[in-house]
């Protein structure tokens, strides 16, 4: 007797007594729209950003290998873009640490009943 796979995150692939009612089904997407989380922007925009940092630091150094002319001041100064990309990507890592700890806060108080006794 042969079962039909049923596709994760589906609400028939868990227990029922797993999911509470109205929760997400496990696996499904828990942020709004496709599941992108607070902070998840700004990450993707610093490593991008980090790559052309890291990109232009190796194109840099290429003519001190050569033996050739070094490139002019703002091409080092495209070498800084690393610095900026990782400030970036740090800054939306924090924002989703604090986006989180606020959704554990809030489903804490929604626990507990007692809105005033948050703790700090």
């Amino acid at each position: 007797m042969s079962t039909t796979p049923v596709p994760r995150g589906t609400a028939a692939s868990a227990p029922a007594s797993d999911t509470a009612p109205g929760a997400p089904a496990p696996g499904a997407a828990s942020g709004p729209g496709d599941g992108r989380r607070p902070g998840d922007a700004l990450v993707r925009v610093g490593g991008v950003v980090f790559a052309a940092g890291a990109l232009a630091t190796l194109v840099t150094f290429v003519p001190f290998f050569l033996g050739t002319d070094p490139f002019p001041s703002y091409a080092y100064a495209l070498s800084m873009l690393m610095g900026v990309g990782f400030a970036l990507a740090g800054a939306g890592f924090w924002r989703g640490v604090r986006a989180q700890r606020r959704g554990v806060r809030a489903q804490a108080v929604a626990a507990s009943g007692s809105p005033g006794s948050s703790g700090s």
